[in-house]
């Protein structure tokens, strides 16, 4: 079996920036998934991004991280489809139907990339505040903001964790293994800690998900999604205002991530993205 695939770096324009994907272009049917499992851990990025061509404007994509298959992810969509034009294989002429798990998506393309992510909801679990803040602080003594913590997702579960200002997100050290059993339990992906700026983005973000083998992640679609939808339920984000997140600065991978309210209450996550590498794999 030889299958083509693509090292694709998202929300960026630069080269080894952003949040790097595996691509993986697949035949009539997916490779089995102890297959895919077993290329997405010698890929070694966070996702790789298996996609099926069913029509000319209508994609089925699977995701997978090093250690199992996850609904969906941002940063592999949009390295997906931006390889797909960037190749001349879809227009940005009609809209894209994106089928996963979490739901069959739209995508659009207009210079960069934009999906459409799952309906957003607030998810019923409470998280101890000071039991989190532990785990994040890794034993640095930090200020907290008055704003609640909560569970949301737009596809993935993610704890939306506020931190009080940018030095204050800079310094988080979680515990990783505390993490990887407290976001275990909770069924959730991981977290997502986020500083309100003022300096021409939205928010300056870090994203920690241990528990699928990805310490800190450089660019997330679904958890910055997630935060759009947080920040609209206490004012800060009304419908037609576009978001930029700031990311992957603690990882010298800087991503600028955009997201979109649209009236309709659903919210559109994208960017841009650049080829790094391609080759052929030999199964």
């Amino acid at each position: 079996m030889r299958l083509k695939y693509f090292i694709v770096d998202a929300f960026t324009r630069e080269p080894f920036g952003g949040n790097p994907a595996g691509v993986v272009l697949v035949g009539d049917t997916f490779p089995s998934e102890r297959v895919m499992q077993q290329v997405a851990a010698e890929l070694r990025y966070s996702e790789t991004a298996f996609v099926q061509r069913q029509a000319v404007d209508e994609f089925h994509l699977r995701y997978f991280t090093p250690c199992s298959e996850v609904d969906l992810c941002g940063h592999a969509t949009i390295a997906t489809f931006g390889m797909l034009w960037q190749r001349g294989l879809i227009s940005d002429e009609r809209p894209i139907v994106n089928h996963t798990l979490a739901g069959d998506l739209k995508v659009s393309i207009d210079r960069q990339v934009m999906m459409q992510m799952a309906t957003p909801t607030v998810v019923d679990k409470r998280v101890d505040p000071e039991r989190l803040h532990r785990i994040m602080a890794g034993g640095s003594t930090l200020q907290w903001p008055d704003l609640p913590i909560e569970v949301v997702s737009t596809g993935l579960p993610d704890i939306i964790m506020p931190v009080k200002d940018l030095e204050s997100l800079n310094a988080l050290q979680p515990d990783m293994a505390a993490l990887s059993a407290l976001s275990e339990e909770l069924d959730v992906v991981g977290v997502h800690a986020f500083a309100l700026a003022d300096d021409g983005y939205t928010a300056h973000v870090r994203n920690f998900g241990p528990l699928y083998g990805v310490p800190e992640e450089s660019a997330t679609g679904t958890a910055n999604a997630a935060l759009t939808h947080y920040l609209q339920r206490r004012g800060r984000v009304t419908a037609g205002d576009e978001c930029r997140f700031m990311q992957g600065e603690a990882m010298q991978r800087p991503s600028v991530v955009a997201t979109t309210l649209h009236a309709d209450g659903s919210i559109w996550v994208g960017g841009d993205s650049v080829i790094v590498a391609e080759g052929d794999l030999l199964l």
